[in-house]
């Protein structure tokens, strides 16, 4: 079997690394939606002011994280400037889960997905 080519080579990190970094976008936003939902309902039905001063935080600080993520693509070129604006549009968990459907439906399509 011949060695493979230093281009395929180079390129093979590269979607490992950007998979990876969709891997932990999606996690985070699954958690982030989970939290939001759990934060509207603790502020619109139950009320709890208490609890609505810590979950609040925690989506927050998920909220920043996906947009410091997405970001990080978009600045490394894994993707485009799209991704990190959907997510800021939708308040974090809605459009990173969006922008990471689409972009791996994108690498599946790629020809060294395989």
């Amino acid at each position: 079997m011949p060695p493979a080519s230093p281009s395929a080579t180079a390129a093979a990190p590269d979607l490992a690394t950007t998979r990876r970094l969709l891997n932990i976008v999606l996690a985070i936003g699954i958690v982030d939606l989970v939290l939001f939902i759990v934060l509207m309902y603790v502020a619109v039905v139950d009320r709890n002011d208490s609890l609505v001063s810590i979950i609040g935080p925690i989506h927050g600080i998920g909220f920043l994280a996906l947009l410091g993520l997405t970001a990080k693509g978009a600045v490394d070129g894994r993707w485009g400037w799209w991704f990190p604006a959907i997510t800021l549009i939708t308040t974090g968990p809605p459009g990173s889960i969006i922008g990471d459907l689409i972009l791996r439906k994108q690498l599946a399509d790629h020809p060294q997905a395989a």
